[in-house]
Order: structure tokens, then sequence, then C-alpha cells
């Protein structure tokens, strides 16, 4: 954890002053003594050369001690320091797809995710019932019950991350407790059954388990929410991101759509995060607007390493997401005190899990074990097109614990049925090859932004810039893009010359091989500037987790070094 590497930078520094100090005795041949904080300085009165040498024998020994201490530490902080770098590097690119390098003062809702200006659940809701957006820097909200219950409720939850409490953070207890009365009994009712799966993967990572509710803030617990940067699912990752933490992104699955294995990717990030900055409120911070920015903010701060004490200099959205959470978590555990019931909503208290290892389509599952359509979506809402692509490797399948019988009883069946009308090789080669297969010649219309299109053609901005050879996110009206519905274009269009150019250098520097069980993989040799997410980026469906997995090695790595780069 990064308060056990902080503490070893306090001691390289004062390792580093000792010596320094100690240094100046070896010089000086004078006799030493110690002042009140234990380093030692000259003495006024002469020794005798006996006493002088003795005591710099000692002194040799002490810092020979000191020294290797130092090296250790420094080495043990290389290495964190490659992770850190690496994960920072990550965050950034994604601040700069999403924010365009705007500086704080212009990182505002409209460029985000958050509760206040993306509402989503299973259903599109009507513009009534949109959260009313608030302007939480100026409004304050008041209520009947004074700070002193607030204080006490707050610590009673005994939370493992520290909740703070200040006119900020009461604005918006205020705010999910009482005036959101509409959407947070659906928000409630989503809790019991998302929740008790959150906790359990948190648990099994080590962490607070309070971390929770983000997934409240960031989608109100809707797995399917899309934002206006092309952040998706629950957890609202990045494409990026998502592949660093081993999500599968392809043309049938988006397993940032996934709310289990999502989970597991965001516990690993956010421990990342922890690691980085050493503090819960830091990490979740970071989570929002990106390791950068915060790092960003800590400078600003001269140094300061406290959440409310950088919280001045913080994008401006930012600033809330703390005291968000904090609201979050205070109406999930006292809703009840606030008269507040959770809805029931169509999701089933207990599912099981089906391991699949061939093409399997909802509507087989559905025509034959009888299990509704739209509950196959909502619990297994990663499979793009219906369609689980088990033939390529093994993938799961949720459905309703009742269910699971009649599943079992027509297995042996389910895969043949209607296989040639599911599969039909023109309809998997449209998905294979651009989404749906539609290529579309978009005309702009005024007030489209390429992150609106990218929403609608279920593809991501950077797609979009590519298949049209754009620099930077300006269009203009009249001008016509060419877009492959879903993302997935086919080869000849997918590629600018830039990664072009990318893929013949990498190229030139691997060659193919096979291990002794088969697995096919890619020699790469390591160059100058290179990182293994860089590394990742140029082989399909592989993550730098993959590498190091399949090297056994840590992020660290050197120009001339030999890598394998697995064929997944």
């Amino acid at each position: 954890m990064l308060t056990t590497i902080m503490t070893k930078n306090h001691l390289i520094r004062y390792f580093a002053a000792a010596i320094a100090a100690l240094g100046i005795q070896f010089i000086c041949g004078a006799s030493t003594a110690q002042d009140s904080t234990g380093i030692f300085k000259r003495a006024r009165t002469p020794r005798t050369k006996t006493a002088l040498v003795k005591e710099n024998m000692e002194l040799g020994r002490i810092v020979d001690s000191l020294t290797a201490e130092i090296n250790k530490y420094r080495s043990e902080l290389a290495i964190k320091d490659s992770l850190t770098a690496e994960i920072l590097e990550i965050y950034e690119e994604n601040e700069s797809r999403s924010m365009e390098a705007m500086p704080a003062e212009e990182y505002t809702p409209e460029v985000t995710d958050s509760l206040l200006n993306l509402w989503y659940l299973h259903k599109k809701v009507s513009s009534e019932d949109f959260i009313p957006e608030y302007d939480m820097d100026s409004v304050k909200f008041e209520s009947n019950v004074p700070d002193s219950v607030y204080i006490k409720r707050l610590t009673a939850m005994n939370s493992f991350i520290d909740l703070p409490y200040n006119s900020i953070v009461r604005n918006y207890i205020i705010l999910y407790s009482e005036k959101m009365s509409k959407s947070m009994p659906e928000m409630l009712g989503l809790c019991r059954y998302y929740m008790p799966i959150f906790e359990e993967i948190f648990n099994e990572h080590d962490m607070p388990e309070e971390l929770k509710a983000l997934a409240i803030i960031e989608s109100a617990l809707n797995p399917t929410a899309v934002s206006r940067a092309g952040a998706k699912g629950m957890w609202q990752f990045m494409y990026s991101t998502a592949k660093l933490y081993g999500l599968t992104i392809n043309s049938f699955v988006d397993e940032r759509y996934d709310p289990v294995k999502s989970a597991h990717a965001v516990a690993e990030y956010l421990e990342d995060a922890y690691r980085i900055f050493g503090d819960w409120n830091l990490a979740i911070a970071s989570y929002n607007c990106g390791a950068g920015n915060v790092n960003k903010a800590i400078r600003r701060s001269g140094g300061k390493r406290a959440f409310w004490d950088i919280y001045p200099y913080l994008p401006r959205e930012t600033r809330g997401y703390v005291p968000a959470f904090v609201g979050a978590l205070y109406t999930m555990t006292y809703y009840k005190e606030h008269g507040i019931v959770p809805q029931p909503v169509a999701l089933p208290a207990v599912t099981d899990t089906f391991r699949i290892h061939k093409m399997l389509h909802f509507k087989q599952v559905s025509d034959l074990a009888g299990v509704p359509m739209q509950t196959l979506k909502d619990l297994n809402p990663q499979y793009r097109h219906e369609i689980i692509p088990g033939n390529e490797r093994e993938y799961i399948l949720r459905i309703p614990y009742q269910f699971s019988g009649s599943f079992i009883d027509h297995e042996d069946s389910l895969y043949t049925y209607k296989a040639d009308e599911f599969f039909n090789p023109v309809v998997i080669k449209k998905i294979q090859d651009g989404g749906d297969g539609e290529r579309i010649i978009h005309r702009v219309k005024s007030g489209e932004v390429l992150g609106l299109l990218a929403i609608r053609y279920r593809c991501s901005v950077s797609q979009i810039k590519r298949w049209n050879n754009l620099r930077s996110d300006n269009i203009r009206i009249g001008q016509r893009l060419v877009i492959y519905r879903g993302g997935a274009a086919p080869a000849s269009a997918s590629g600018s010359v830039s990664s072009s150019a990318s893929k013949t250098s990498t190229s030139k520097s691997s060659s193919e091989q096979k291990t002794s069980d088969g697995t096919e993989y890619t020699i790469y040799t390591v160059k100058n500037g290179d990182s293994l997410y860089l590394i990742a980026k140029n082989y399909p469906g592989v993550s730098a987790q993959n590498i190091m997995d399949f090297n056994g090695i840590s992020s660290k790595i050197k120009p001339g070094m030999k890598i394998k780069i697995p064929k997944l």
C-alpha cells in the first residue's frame, strides 16, 4: 500500500540527511555528538587519534548499513513507479478523450459521467422522470434533520473509508435522501439485487465494500449506460482502461456491460489508484476525473494529499464526487429513516450460471428453456447481438434459478435448434466485419458532435475519427462521415496511416511461435519508449495484464527485452 511506500520515502530522505551529516565528520575529523534529532553534528572539543579512528570505523559501518537500506527501498519504489506510470498513462489518455485537455474550471457536468447529468435505468425514462439538475456549487438545501444526527449516523456506519461531514457533504446527503423521491426508490430496488454481488466481489479483492456506492453515482445501476465520452456499462469504463484491466471487447461481446466482470475490473482499478495516492477519497476522486487531474490538483495545492486540501484545485464536477459518494452511501444505509421504500424490480433474486462452449443464441434458450428474452438481456447485457460466441472461448450465461432444470433438460438440443437460421454465415460475417454490417454515410446536422454520433451508432469517437482521418473532434454542418454501425469495421477500413505504420513497425520486431501445448504467440522485441499498454494496443484482444501473466513478468520492461504476446 502507498502508506508503506511514503514511509520509505521519508526514510530515504532521513537516511540521505544522515549520510550527508556523517560525511562531514570524515572530512573534518572532529569528534561527534548527537542533537535532539538524532543526527550527528560536530563537537567543539578535539578527540585523540585512537578515538577518532574508532569512531570513524563505527560511522563507516552505519553509512554502509544506511546505503544498503536506501538501495533496497529505491529498488522497490522503482517497481511501484513503473506500474504507477503506466496506470497514469492510461488515465491521462482517457482524460484527453473526454476532456480534450480542458482546464479544471471548464470541466463541466456536460463532459463527464454523473448521476446529475446522466440517468438510465433498465428502461428509458420520460423527461419528467429525469433527476432535477442542480448547481451544487451554489444551491443550499434545507432539511429538518440536524447536523448532529447526520454526524452520529455517519459515525455509526463504521466505514473503512473516511466519511467526512461538512456543509458540502450535507447538501449531497439531502440531495440523495430527500430530493430524488422518484428515482431513489428504483435505485434502491436495484440495490437489493446488485449490492450483495458487489460486496462479495470487493471482499474477494480485500477492498472496502463501501466502494459499491460508486455504481449509483456512475450509472444509477444501469448495466447498459453509455456516456457522451464513450464510457460504457454500470461502472463507466473507457475502452482503453477496460482492455488494460482484462475486459473482453469485440464484435460479439463487450464485458464493460457485464456488472460482475466489470466490478472485478473496477476493484483492481481502484486498488491501483489507492496504491498511487494512499488515500481512498483521492482514489475515488481519480475514478471520476483521472489520476492525472488529481496529481495536478496535488501539485497546485503545494503537495498536499488530503481531498479537502486539494478540493479547490480539482475539476468542478469532481469536487462533488466524494461528497456524492458519501450522500449515496448514507442514503443506502438510512433510507428507512427518510421514508423511502425500495421499488420492486423485475430481476430474479436467485440466478444460476452456465458455462457455454458453443455458439448459443438467446432465442434458442428462450424457445426451448422458456426463459423470457428480456430477462436474458437484463441478466446478460454483455452480449451485443444476443449471441454467446462460445466457440471462441468459454463464456457464461446467467438465467433465473427456476429455469435451471429446464435448461439442463434441453441442453443437448439447444445448440442445434434453428442453428442454420441463427448462425447464418452471412449474419455472422456482418457482425464480425462491422457490428451489424451496415456502412453508413452520415451527413452532419446542426448541433451534432462526435460523442452523440458514437452513442447513436454504437461505436467510439476514436473509431469515427480513424475511419474519416479526422485529426480533431471538430466537425462541420453538412460534412459527410463514414460510420460502421457497431464499431467493428472491415479491416480495409479500420486502419489509419498511423495505425498501419505502427502495425508495420510491430511486424518487423516480432515473430510467430507456438508453446508446447499449442498456444500461439508472437515474440516481440521491446523498443525505446515502449510500455506494455502501448504494445498490447497493437494486438487486438490482448491486454497488458495478459502479457504480464503469459510471461510471468511485472510491468517493468527494458529496450531489447523479448516478450511473448499470446494470441487470444
